[in-house]
């Protein structure tokens, strides 16, 4: 181990130091697991491919132990961080740094287009580099693709159950709206594992690093989105049951006959399910059901 190994935050001396200095106690609500590990930290911030002419928006930053990391590879980062007791300890342990803007507040509840005019070249590139709070990771996530903000890409950790689940391929067990949800916008692969014993305090649950980029276009043109994502969420209401049976529970079973007729149109079998079906045949799906709006 160097001596800038030594310095950093992540050295579980020093995160011990700065909690016990601090008397922080870990909030469930909050989900916090601080990382503690430099080889996976350098690992994360090599898979972001960072450089002095790109943005970094962290949400969660912890006692800053990724942002550390972050500030040295980007121009700025952005932290927005829920918890008020952090915000002292953050003050101290990033205190060298002048490419810093810590947020405190509900990264759900702000508007993201007026704090990245912050940034002081905010035409710069923007990724979103974070350790999410397993609590929430699925809320903030779609929050952040389906916001306007133009985030090139993302480099997430989230609990493995779901990074498994939105890099899931049509057939799989763990395919379904999430998959759906994050593909039509982003290309996902998940970049690496983490375990568990490399946090304070230690997870239940391994974590993955997924790494998502922004198509320049949705996947698939469909008629209409807001639609699209209703029908995947009829579709996948009841996983073990027919497609049919989940569009008639979401329809109404005096819809069966045009359902079935819809359903011959685009030669899809109503006896299959939803599962199977890939974003490209979702896409027919919807098209062809928007005649029941």
């Amino acid at each position: 181990m160097t001596e800038q190994d030594i310095d950093r935050i992540s050295n579980i001396i020093r995160t011990q130091d700065i909690l016990r200095r601090h008397d922080f106690n870990f909030k469930k609500k909050f989900g916090q697991n601080f990382l503690i590990d430099h080889n996976i930290l350098s690992k994360i911030v090599f898979a972001a491919d960072l450089d002095k002419k790109t943005n970094v928006i962290e949400i969660g930053p912890g006692i800053g132990s990724l942002t550390q990391y972050l500030l040295e590879e980007a121009a700025e980062v952005m932290a927005f961080e829920i918890d008020k007791s952090l915000i002292p300890i953050l003050d101290e342990t990033l205190e060298r740094y002048n490419n810093f803007q810590l947020v405190s507040a509900d990264v759900l509840k702000v508007n993201l287009k007026d704090y990245i005019q912050k940034f002081e070249h905010p035409e710069y590139p923007l990724k979103v580099v974070a350790n999410l709070p397993y609590y929430i990771t699925t809320p903030i996530l779609m929050h952040l693709i389906k916001s306007k903000v133009e985030f090139t890409e993302f480099v997430v950790m989230m609990q493995k159950e779901v990074g498994d689940r939105i890099t899931a391929v049509p057939g799989s067990k763990d395919y379904g709206g999430l998959s759906i949800a994050v593909q039509f916008y982003m290309e996902a692969e998940t970049a690496f594992t983490v375990p568990r014993t490399v946090f304070v305090p230690s997870p239940n649950v391994d974590s993955s690093i997924l790494k998502m980029t922004r198509r320049i276009s949705p996947l698939v043109e469909v008629i209409d989105e807001e639609w699209f994502f209703k029908i995947v969420k009829m579709s996948f209401a009841h996983r073990r049951k027919t497609l049919m049976n989940n569009l008639m529970q979401g329809f109404g079973k005096e819809a069966k006959p045009e359902i079935e007729k819809l359903l011959g149109n685009i030669e899809i079998l109503p006896t299959i399910r939803a599962e199977v079906l890939t974003i490209q045949d979702f896409a027919k799906l919807s098209d062809a059901l928007i005649a029941l709006k």
